[in-house]
């Protein structure tokens, strides 16, 4: 079988994709996000009630950090496929690619307030044999640390190109 990836998207394996980027988690636009998310929850909403849940002060839904740390973007970045170029250096000899599904571990709430850096990484390429032919799967491992360095959460998503 031809491999699709190149040698060098394989040495890539665990370097950073991008630049740091970091965010500083601001209560409007976390409180929009849980309303658009359908999630009312009080302690994004109410200092009282996080007080008492035990947290600083109001959190953030917990996948508001990958919707806090994304620029905003122009129609001209996108790709023919519908996804947004993502100019981190994979390379790959394929011609389409899909999102494939994303994991998450949440290990600290988010408050609002904290500063959030986020970290891209690339975690694993491998290429499989599927009916219609050879595919890759790309993982990118992304970690959010708060300002005082504790790692709050992490996602690991999956793209699946052909």
């Amino acid at each position: 079988m031809t491999s699709l990836i190149p040698d060098e998207t394989r040495a890539m394996i665990g370097e950073l994709l991008t630049e740091p980027v970091t965010v500083k988690i601001n209560e409007r636009e976390s409180q929009r996000y849980a309303l658009a998310v359908d999630d009312n929850n009080p302690v994004y909403f109410d200092e009282v009630a996080a007080l008492e849940a035990g947290h600083r002060t109001i959190i953030a839904p917990p996948t508001f950090v990958t919707h806090a740390i994304v620029p905003p973007r122009s129609n001209e970045t996108l790709r023919e496929d519908g996804l947004w170029r993502t100019g981190d250096g994979v390379r790959l000899e394929v011609k389409r690619m899909m999102f494939g599904g994303e994991e998450w571990d949440f290990l600290e709430p988010v408050c609002v307030g904290d500063a959030i850096t986020a970290q891209v990484r690339l975690a694993g390429v491998d290429q499989k044999e599927g009916s219609k032919g050879p595919f890759v799967r790309v993982v990118r491992e992304t970690t959010f640390t708060n300002q005082d360095g504790t790692i709050v959460a992490r996602s690991r998503q999956i793209g699946i190109a052909r």
